[in-house]
């Protein structure tokens, strides 16, 4: 029983030695294996996480899934106690949510020096007043985030109180600044951090146009003497170019755009007129203690919009108690009503889609921004829209130039132009125009859909078929057009319009390339299908405006010409001393000249509206 009992132990001891040695053969190899898979894991997310950091600015997260971002809330005080404690208590007294209980909401306040070089306070009375502001800070308590206190050393001025308060550190940290004398309401950043969600990380809503948000009431027209601003009663949400200091949100990007921009033209010592503008008697008065001119300057010159907010009864999110100090010599009291939970019904705080909003510029005219034409439906939609006394403005842009683009728009804006309509190939010039609210057609989208040919066209058959095609549509609608090409100007449709008759359908300036097309029977005769096909069979470059005059007197119908005037015909410019004469209203200039003679002489003549951003030197406003 004993040696069976051995032999067992044996034999399972022996078998579990055959078992086990495979395990220690194998140890080392599995050890191998698991570093091996680690090392691959980690490089992995080092790479995930390298990817998405480079993407920057132009990563949008959906709607649905916003990253976490920081709002930081920047206080400009200086001496008035009583104004920032009651502005201090209405921020803590507001509903900051699930970011306010993460404590991602940070308060920084800025507190101004008095200033040592003027003496009409004593200074004792100026450092216990200076005490008293840093002793209410330090006791003022923060449970949202962190609470920074930056004390300056001498008097920096609002002007630089507003722009070095803040750089962002990223693109998903936003600053919402108050004056001291503001209040807030408990729901105002319930608002913001939703416009944020909406306006900002959600593709479907983002504009790169939109600069940042205002909670305070829209007031008045910059561009109208300051006159009050009327908004229709059941607008809640709008966009207006004008930057609101009572209460405004800033997005990341566009205010370091601004930044970078100012540097650049404080640097070179340009001043942020803009005739047409109340800020301009703002800055002459106050000059550099104020820094909304350069703000709106820059605003003007880039295009860009920010969200308001409107309610009934001047009430509004965040009110302004105007009291005494740089922008007013007396306390003026509240310039609105602040509002609150039960004086705000669901419906009111509702965040339209951004595609129903309303867009307002300086003058607060109407803004239609992004409309381009890429098929003929889209086009019979759009011109409608356009018209103006049924006469449509049809400017090329091939073979354009920014900067005369550019100078061109300021003309119509001086003029009351707004029945323009932009056609040529996409590209920067092309989508900026859109931006800004000019509708464009694409031509090389337009012309695919209506010629089925993989015919390569040159730019000039491509220009004469996307402007007969145009011309054709007007007539169908009934609309006159004018067409330009984009080496002319028109500086004055006065006397056009007196020289435009009913006795004649054509007018041409074939050398300035100018048509006018009047609707008609004879024009709507004259421009058919055949015409259409006859360019669309070219081969080679070919004039428009030659073809259209070729067609009409083979038809032995009268043509007038159009008086306009060569500024620099060409490249020695040997006509650049003419004057404008009595009533041209066209002028033109070769291509073939530099653009810098074509400027030169555009200056002589008082016919360059632009400055060195490319923008118009002021704001017109029409009476509506």
């Amino acid at each position: 029983m004993v040696s069976q009992s051995r032999s067992r132990n044996l034999t399972v001891r022996s078998m579990a030695m055959v078992f086990a040695q495979p395990k220690k053969n194998l140890l080392p190899l599995l050890l191998f294996l698991f570093c091996i898979s680690v090392i691959i894991l980690l490089v992995l997310v080092s790479e995930t996480t390298h990817s998405n950091a480079g993407r920057g600015t132009t990563f949008r997260r959906n709607y649905n899934d916003p990253p976490p971002f920081t709002f930081l809330i920047k206080v400009l005080t200086f001496n008035r106690l009583h104004s920032l404690s009651r502005c201090l208590r209405s921020l803590s007294a507001a509903d900051y949510g699930v970011s306010g209980d993460r404590g991602r909401i940070h308060l920084h306040v800025y507190i101004d020096h008095f200033n040592l070089s003027r003496n009409d306070t004593p200074v004792e009375d100026n450092l216990n007043s200076a005490r008293e502001i840093l002793g209410f800070v330090d006791r003022f308590e923060w449970r949202f985030g962190e609470k920074v206190v930056h004390y300056r050393t001498d008097n920096a001025g609002l002007q630089a109180q507003w722009l070095e308060a803040w750089w962002p550190s990223s693109d998903h940290e936003f600053a919402f600044v108050v004056e001291d004398d503001l209040e807030v309401s408990p729901l105002y950043y319930g608002i913001l951090e939703r416009m944020i969600h909406k306006y900002y990380y959600d593709t479907s809503n983002f504009s790169p146009s939109i600069y940042g948000a205002s909670l305070q009431r829209p007031r008045f027209v910059p561009g109208k003497h300051g006159n009050k601003l009327h908004v229709d009663p059941k607008t809640n949400l709008l966009l207006y170019q004008l930057v609101g200091t009572w209460g405004q949100l800033l997005f990341p990007k566009p205010w370091k755009e601004f930044r970078l921009w100012y540097d650049e033209h404080k640097s070179n010592g340009k001043k942020p007129f803009l005739d047409g503008m109340v800020t301009n008697g703002w800055y002459k008065r106050l000059g550099e203690r104020i820094w909304t001119p350069w703000f709106i300057k820059f605003v003007h010159s880039r295009g860009y919009f920010n969200i308001y907010t409107s309610f009934p009864n001047e009430g509004a999110l965040s009110v302004s108690h105007r009291d005494a100090g740089v922008n007013y010599g007396k306390t003026a009291g509240p310039d609105s009503q602040l509002l609150n939970k039960s004086s705000l019904s669901s419906d009111s705080l509702k965040l339209q889609p951004l595609s129903n909003l309303k867009w307002y510029d300086f003058c607060f005219s109407e803004v239609v921004p992004g409309r381009v034409v890429r098929n003929l439906n889209e086009l019979g939609t759009i011109l409608p829209s356009v018209q103006r006394e049924k006469t449509i403005i049809l400017v090329s842009l091939y073979g354009a130039d920014k900067m005369f683009t550019r100078n061109l728009l300021c003309h119509f804006e001086k003029l009351n132009t707004q029945n323009h309509i932009f056609i040529g190939p996409s590209s920067e010039l092309f989508y900026d125009l859109s931006r800004r609210g000019h509708p464009v057609i694409d031509a090389d989208m337009f012309l695919d859909k209506l010629i089925k040919s993989k015919t390569s066209y040159p730019n000039s058959v491509k220009e004469a078929l996307g402007n007969a095609y145009v011309v054709k549509k007007c007539l169908e609608l009934g609309y006159s057009t004018w067409a330009f090409s984009s080496n002319s100007l028109l500086i004055d449709k006065g006397p056009l319009l007196d020289r435009v008759s009913s006795e004649y359908d054509i007018y041409i300036g074939e050398r300035s390339g100018s048509l006018i097309v009047q609707s008609s029977p004879v024009t709507q005769k004259l421009w058919s299908n055949e015409f259409l096909h006859s360019i669309a069979s070219s081969k080679q470059s070919l004039d428009f405006i030659h073809l259209v005059n070729e067609l009409v007197e083979q038809k032995g119908k009268r043509i007038k010409t159009v008086e306009t005037m060569d500024i620099a015909e060409n490249t020695n410019a040997n006509s650049v001393n003419q004057s404008l004469g009595d009533g041209m209203p066209v002028v033109y200039w070769s291509p073939e000249v530099a653009p810098n003679m074509i400027r030169s002489k555009l200056e002589e003549l008082n016919l360059w509206l632009i400055d060195d951003d490319l923008s118009c030197k002021a704001v017109v406003c029409h009476s509506s």
